[in-house]
């Protein structure tokens, strides 16, 4: 298929592989995001403090940051779907072990960041597994496709996840089966059915990496990224951004104190990212970006920063529910945006390497984002650490724009236009020889009317 021709909007599903997949992906993701919600609302309740909420954040994060290198590796040398199904069996025993602490009346939230440490441990293996595994699910020409339908299902999984998680938290229901002992069994189930589907997939990605391994083959996905400044300008935009401007960690606080709406409106304000997200993947699906991709990815980075001033303005859940989906709109755009360059930028045989580091800078801005904003949060309350970390997203947008001038350049999103400009970045006549060339292949296979 011709890359100007236009992609049909559910071509991706025509493969049985992604199908699956994506099953077990709404699956999975619906249950971590009720136990997340479990998680956070147990150690508020322990520990009533902002801190102890964004150590939750710290303890996903940190083995994410230790297990970089051969994580990246290990999803490039071996079997990708066996790698997920390793590292998700590992979940299954986390989940039971907060299962049993809520069952056993702990309360003490060590051995809860105990637990997601090994939760942390698990997903720095599988999200470069996982990242790398989509290309082989779906014919090239379907890829971005792909990445916006597995962008909409996981926003789907995030809406549907929290509520679900506020509504069994709070059902009446007596003694040691209250509360987030029931969200923990819920969670498993959807744990148990993700590796069901994942085992029926017929794709084997095989051996991608046929080096013997070497510090200079694991560190090849960072020299990759470091060189690809289109790369390294999406994949940092999104963690400066995000970790300034993130507030998940916070919602809790906004949920009890500031908004008075307990563990449902908890659950309301956790699904209002992903609700906004859902309308503007849908719509990209259809109508996907054609045209000035990066302009368009900078525009919508600010926008998160603005959404998530208003979020720290208001005083009351529909305003507030409001602002969270334009931050969750806004940063759906940047995800497709920087999740096909990521793949379509990268050769085959490095996307675990390079994934691994794009699931650390992800890390870095989600889980760390959420220790920085339970400290910010003790050092100046959680109103005034929400707002000023919004104003730092608007202000890095303003200074990436600056530093990285052929990410603001790019237009389509194709290999052709990606190579045009990062050549732009090293000699201005090389990129205008490639548009040349690039033009002339177009005007040549537009069909004759």
């Amino acid at each position: 298929m011709p890359e100007n021709l236009p992609t049909p909007g559910t071509a991706a599903f025509r493969s049985r592989d992604f199908r699956l997949y994506q099953m077990a992906r709404v699956s999975v993701i619906i249950g971590a995001e009720a136990q997340s919600l479990a998680v956070a609302w147990q150690v508020y309740q322990v520990t009533h403090r902002a801190l102890d909420l964004g150590y939750t954040g710290l303890a996903l994060f940190l083995p994410g940051l230790l297990f970089i290198l051969p994580s990246g590796h290990v999803a490039d040398r071996y079997d990708r779907r066996r790698v997920v199904l390793v590292c998700y069996s590992l979940q299954v025993l986390c989940t039971s072990a907060l299962f049993w602490f809520s069952w056993s009346g702990l309360h003490s939230v060590w051995p809860i960041y105990a637990v997601l440490a090994l939760i942390g441990t698990g997903r720095s293996f599988s999200g470069p597994a996982s990242t790398a595994l989509v290309p082989h699910l779906v014919p090239k020409e379907h890829f971005v496709n792909a990445v916006t339908w597995g962008s909409t299902i996981f926003q789907i999984a995030n809406i549907v996840g929290p509520a679900i998680g506020g509504i069994i938290f709070t059902l009446p229901l007596r003694g040691r089966f209250a509360g987030a002992s029931t969200v923990y069994l819920f969670t498993l189930l959807t744990l148990v059915n993700f590796l069901t589907l994942i085992s029926m997939l017929s794709v084997r990605s095989g051996r991608m990496e046929k080096r013997a391994t070497s510090m200079q083959v694991v560190l090849a996905g960072f020299r990759y990224v470091w060189h690809r400044k289109i790369l390294l300008g999406s994949i940092s935009l999104d963690l400066f951004a995000v970790l300034l401007g993130g507030s998940v960690a916070l919602l809790p606080i906004f949920a009890q104190d500031i908004l008075h709406a307990g563990p449902r409106g908890l659950g309301i304000l956790r699904a209002a990212p992903a609700l906004g997200a859902l309308v503007v993947s849908v719509s990209m699906a259809f109508r996907p970006i054609r045209r000035h991709a990066g302009r368009k990815m900078f525009t919508c980075v600010a926008l998160f920063g603005l959404g998530t001033i208003a979020f720290g303005i208001s005083r009351n859940i529909p305003l507030s529910v409001l602002a969270l989906m334009l931050v969750g709109g806004a940063d759906m755009v940047s995800v497709v945006v920087r999740s096909s360059l990521l793949q379509l930028a990268t050769p085959p045989e490095m996307r675990g390497r390079v994934s691994a580091v794009n699931a650390l800078f992800l890390g870095a801005s989600n889980e760390l984002g959420e220790f920085e904003s339970g400290l910010t949060a003790q050092w100046w309350g959680a109103v005034r650490a929400v707002i000023i970390g919004g104003i730092g997203s608007v202000a890095v947008t303003g200074l990436w724009s600056v530093f990285f001038p052929s990410l603001r350049r790019v237009d389509t999103l194709a290999a052709e236009a990606l190579l045009t400009a990062d050549a732009a970045a090293v000699d201005p006549n090389l990129a205008a020889e490639q548009e040349k060339r690039s033009q002339e292949k177009r005007s040549i296979e537009q069909p004759i009317g």
